[in-house]
């Protein structure tokens, strides 16, 4: 899986031209889902995902996390981010997951993030979406399940400020 996770101040999906989903604060991930994809890689990335702290403290310090800043995530489906444009000049996307394949999964990915106690919001799977927000810092970040191993496990467990320390 490969997830851009962005910060932002807000965040909104319209389908046809209606908001079909908003979030305040928080994180907009476009999340990929490539053929040898399972759980186990959804499970990761979400307890990544919900542990990252990228959030300002009293300090001005990236030391806070989502939910010490009651921040929600929406989750966008994204294919492209399993596009191969080095040759030619139209991208392959023969990585990307089927639907039948990646469609459940990115609803498995939302519920794990649900489970951790987040607020959670998904796009339309499938539908052309106007994703738009406001990436606040900027602070964007590329995560990839390809390039992990089962040694480097995000922490587990209450999501609190002195998790992963």
């Amino acid at each position: 899986m490969r997830a851009v996770v962005q910060r932002v101040s807000r965040a909104s999906v319209r389908v046809a031209g209606q908001t079909v989903r908003a979030i305040e604060r928080g994180f907009l991930v476009l999340l990929g889902v490539t053929h040898a994809d399972g759980r186990t890689e959804a499970d990761w990335l979400a307890r990544k995902i919900a542990g990252l702290r990228v959030f300002e403290d009293g300090e001005g310090k990236m030391n806070l996390g989502l939910a010490e800043v009651c921040g929600a995530v929406l989750v966008v489906s994204q294919f492209t981010l399993y596009g191969d444009a080095r040759r030619g000049r139209r991208p392959s996307f023969i990585a990307a997951a089927r639907p039948e394949q990646a469609e459940p999964l990115v609803d498995y990915f939302a519920a794990q993030l649900r489970a951790l106690g987040l607020p959670v919001e998904t796009g339309r799977f499938g539908a052309a979406m106007e994703v738009e927000l406001v990436n606040d810092g900027p602070v964007t970040l590329w995560l990839d399940t390809s390039s992990t191993s089962t040694s480097a496990e995000p922490p587990s467990g209450p999501l609190s400020r002195d998790a992963g320390r």
